[in-house]
């Protein structure tokens, strides 16, 4: 039952990245007021300092770009963010982990060269996330809650800042392909779907931020490091709330665990946030 199961929602992940594929450069018909937003490249490193048994510093930074104003197609036309995540990390019991922290996200202008629009603006927030994971077969489950406090206001001149909380659910799997198990040398991958919700005093219309399909390739290349790159699709709901867009990403990420304990370096827990 739960090898079936397993298998089926794998299969469903496989699916939705697969239709986030073929949808990209094809026009959508006019009745339909969805439209591609942009097109981009996320660079992360992840980190992981294990000081404990049970807890461990993690951090996630990135280095995102989006296609230019004339080309929608380029992916890395501009700058779009650069955005740091850190945390305490709390290990639960074998299959719970949480962690809690702080973020600071900057947001760069929609414009570069237009005056209307401050070049960077600060976004601060506090998230909390709780991943649960299991084990089926070689295949390793996580189910990921992460909540998080934003402070946000636009690039605009003279824009006001909006508070309002984000509510994201994470499915994903990873799936050794040349071994038996995640190891040192072990190629993988890892397919999942997420799902954004929003609420705040500003958030009348749209309480669906974003759904993400993200599926990529990875390689265990040490004890310490792990390479992960692939596409990621995106489908979101507008401010309006009548209209929705997508954007194409392309994601490379790197992730690096190290072990201050007086024990013998294990290869460290993978984590793919964004």
């Amino acid at each position: 039952m739960h090898r079936s199961f397993c298998y089926l929602l794998f299969m469903m992940c496989l699916f939705l990245n697969a239709i986030s594929l073929t949808s990209f450069g094809q026009e959508r018909p006019s009745q339909i007021s969805t439209r591609l937003r942009e097109t981009g490249n996320w660079n992360g490193l992840y980190l992981r300092l294990r000081f404990a048994e049970r807890f461990s510093y993690y951090g996630e930074h990135h280095l995102r770009f989006r296609n230019s104003e004339d080309n929608l197609y380029d992916f890395v036309g501009r700058w779009r963010q650069i955005y740091n995540r850190f945390g305490l990390a709390i290990q639960i019991g074998d299959n719970l982990e949480v962690i809690i922290g702080p973020t600071l996200v900057l947001n760069f202008t929609p414009s570069p060269g237009n005056p209307n629009f401050e070049t960077v603006v600060y976004e601060p927030r506090i998230w909390q996330q709780w991943l649960f994971s299991m084990n089926i077969d070689r295949v390793k489950i996580y189910h990921q809650f992460r909540f998080e406090n934003r402070w946000r206001r636009s690039n605009a001149i003279g824009s006001t800042t909006e508070f309002n909380n984000r509510y994201r659910y994470k499915f994903l799997f990873y799936v050794p392909l040349n071994k038996p198990k995640i190891e040192i040398g072990t190629w993988f991958i890892a397919p999942s779907a997420e799902i954004f919700m929003q609420s705040g005093d500003n958030i009348v219309v749209n309480p669906f931020e974003d759904f993400r399909v993200y599926t990529g390739i990875g390689y265990v290349l040490n004890e310490n490091i792990t390479f992960f790159g692939g596409h990621m699709w995106t489908f979101g709901q507008e401010r309006s709330g009548f209209e929705y867009s997508q954007s194409h990403i392309i994601r490379l990420n790197i992730f690096i665990g190290l072990d201050f304990r007086n024990v013998e370096n294990k290869i460290p827990r993978i984590n793919i946030g964004d």
